[in-house]
């Protein structure tokens, strides 16, 4: 359900801003996008949208970035409030020799 930045701008250039969602998908079908691009716009919240940087920040959108690189981003993270799963930890070495119900 994610399109990229190029698919998406494309299927925009024609609408006018302010737009809402409506407007958007709608100018999306008549520009021929593809079922991900028209996905990832109703995917949007229901607000009005002022120019297409505010929907390009809304839409969810691929990365182009390679897994491994992701992998060694999320390791190196140092922002409070990310979870420690979207950090790449190594088990504790008795958690995974005696089990998780028994790391107490």
């Amino acid at each position: 359900m994610a399109t990229d930045v190029d698919r998406l701008c494309q299927a925009l250039s024609s609408v006018d801003y302010p737009a809402d969602k409506s407007d958007l998908v709608q100018a999306a079908l008549r520009a021929g996008a593809d079922a991900d691009t028209v996905s990832a716009l109703n995917a949007i919240p229901q607000v009005i949208y002022e120019s297409e940087t505010d929907v390009l920040r809304a839409a969810p959108l691929e990365s182009r970035q390679a897994e491994a690189d992701r992998a060694a981003q999320r390791k190196l993270h140092t922002k409070p409030g990310l979870s420690e799963q979207d950090k790449n930890i190594p088990e504790h070495p008795i958690r995974g020799e005696l089990g998780e119900n028994r790391a107490s």
